[in-house]
């Protein structure tokens, strides 16, 4: 209670993490809390692009889509090791949009956002081209392909708060906000435990609601503030299937109903399929994929495939909800994506709300919440745009370095198997290091719990990276949920539940440096 941060923040999402990350770098005092994991809500669950947005074109959101194209290659640019260029084809389908209006949206794709080193649109001869042989026989004929990246969105929320901790800021997971309340001018929060149930009251002098899903429920423990935006619940799943094709582009296939689906390599041997777009009334951290957009999704991409997809070829499906600004758009689909800021100041102390955002946007959101708190904190215009030139933890390394990472991990490490190092540069970066150690053996990382997830890698996680839980290392900081057996995700859940109540636990440093 002694002390005042100059930031508080609910919720470690994309964009709470964004905003203390770029706050601390800039000379505030920063405290984060999170009830659950980070990116456990709608930041892990999003279709792993960092895109344009080309379809927001349609509703004339010139320029969401202008910052999203420029913000691409920045991200890129500092997290290479979890960011990664990704040709997409777009098949041109008779009787939707026609092939003048998608060129119009290609040019206007590549010229509006500042593209410098992704490569441009070119048309596709799909009766020809390798990308036309997973399409129905003589359906499609013209296509175009243009660039986009892929992220893996939970690794980018926990970078970005593992780089604001090394900076000096103070990140509590798994510590809900109960209470919110003002006393001369100053935010006063009352946090809990979600493990141990233990109380404790935190100080600030600007409060910062990123509650996401979530954020008209912070507001009620006790802000003073009624809310004037509303914010939109828009659910959105996606289903992950077998490899469907051996090339390495993705597809946006065009449904007659006017939305579009993503197809994209995941994972190496698997497929990503989505998104939906429907609303959502219910509770936001009960959401699953339905039955019916198992089968939306399914139906959507056969109308395209020459080898049908059936529910029966799903192995795993994952739903989000997207806290959207509800601007009355009549349907979900058309609901902006544009971020919305309410700022209220209820006795004196200011309080920011957002609603909105994507991933692609965060570092923006960022910038422009610390340009609208400017009044309030010190260190606002202090190396102001930093975020877009300094690498996130293990991105410190040229875009085209990747596979000189993976094979001087292989130098060094004789021992490793090639699609292990892969995964450890592309999940960690130039940080892989601080996994293998002095490894001479696979032995020597300890216990391997299988699919390559190793003691050394499980420990680094938990120490670095606040995992707690099972599903906190296998969905959340990996993927490795999608190959480990029921048997080896049993036996790693019994040796984190082990290490996790030894007396030196994590749990009581997650606001240490690294």
């Amino acid at each position: 209670m002694d002390r005042i941060f100059d930031l508080l923040i609910i919720g470690g999402g994309v964009n709470g993490c964004g905003i203390a990350r770029d706050a601390v770098g800039r000379g505030n005092s920063v405290f984060l809390c999170e009830m659950n994991d980070l990116a456990s809500g709608t930041s892990s669950w999003s279709t792993k692009l960092v895109h344009g947005g080309l379809r927001y074109l349609e509703y004339y959101e010139f320029r969401l889509v202008r910052e999203a194209l420029i913000e691409r290659e920045i991200l890129w640019g500092i997290a290479p090791h979890i960011i990664r260029p990704l040709r997409f084809v777009l098949p041109h389908h008779d009787g939707l949009r026609p092939a003048w209006l998608l060129r119009l949206g290609l040019f206007l794709y590549d010229h509006i956002g500042g593209r410098h080193r992704l490569p441009p649109t070119r048309s596709v001869d799909l009766a020809r081209d390798a990308v036309g042989k997973p399409l129905v026989p003589n359906r499609y004929h013209k296509g175009f392909e243009y660039s986009d990246c892929f992220v893996d969105d939970a690794r980018l929320v926990v970078l970005t708060a593992r780089d604001a901790a090394n900076r000096g800021a103070e990140i509590h997971t798994r510590t809900r906000a109960t209470q919110i309340r003002q006393a001369d001018g100053i935010w006063e929060v009352t946090l809990e435990s979600t493990l141990s149930g233990e109380r404790s009251t935190v100080r600030a002098r600007v409060l910062v609601n990123a509650g996401g899903p979530w954020v008209e429920q912070v507001l009620a423990a006790g802000s003073g503030v009624n809310a004037r935006a509303k914010v939109r619940l828009v659910q959105g799943s996606h289903i992950v299937v077998r490899k469907l094709y051996d090339h390495d582009r993705a597809y946006m296939f065009q449904n007659s109903d006017g939305r579009i689906v993503f197809v994209i390599p995941y994972q190496d041997d698997f497929t990503l399929i989505g998104t939906t777009d429907q609303d959502y009334h219910g509770d936001p951290a009960l959401v699953k994929a339905t039955a019916s957009e198992i089968e939306y999704l399914c139906a959507s991409v056969s109308e395209y495939l020459a080898n049908p997809v059936k529910p029966a070829d799903v192995v795993w499906t994952y739903s989000g909800v997207r806290p959207l600004y509800d601007d009355g758009a009549s349907e979900a689909k058309a609901a902006t994506r544009e971020y919305v800021f309410e700022l209220d100041v209820p006795g004196g102390a200011p309080l920011l709300s957002i609603y909105g955002g994507k991933i692609t946007t965060h570092r923006r959101l960022a910038e422009e919440a610390l340009e609208k708190l400017g009044p309030y904190l010190k260190g606002t215009k202090a190396q102001e745009g930093w975020t877009g030139q300094a690498p996130l933890p293990g991105g410190d390394l040229d875009v085209s370095a990747m596979p000189a990472l993976t094979a001087e991990l292989m130098r060094d490490y004789p021992f490793l198997e090639s699609a292990h190092a892969n995964r450890l540069a592309h999940s960690y970066g130039t940080r892989a290091v601080r996994i293998l150690g002095m490894a001479k053996s696979m032995d020597d990382l300890g216990e391997s719990f299988g699919a390559g997830l190793t003691e050394a890698e499980v420990r680094y996680l938990i120490s670095e990276e606040w995992a707690c839980t099972t599903d906190d290392v296998i969905w959340r900081r990996s993927k490795l949920g999608l190959r480990l057996t029921r048997q080896e995700i049993a036996r790693l859940d019994s040796w984190m539940s082990a290490q996790l109540a030894a007396p030196r636990s994590r749990l009581a440093e997650t606001g240490g440096r690294a």
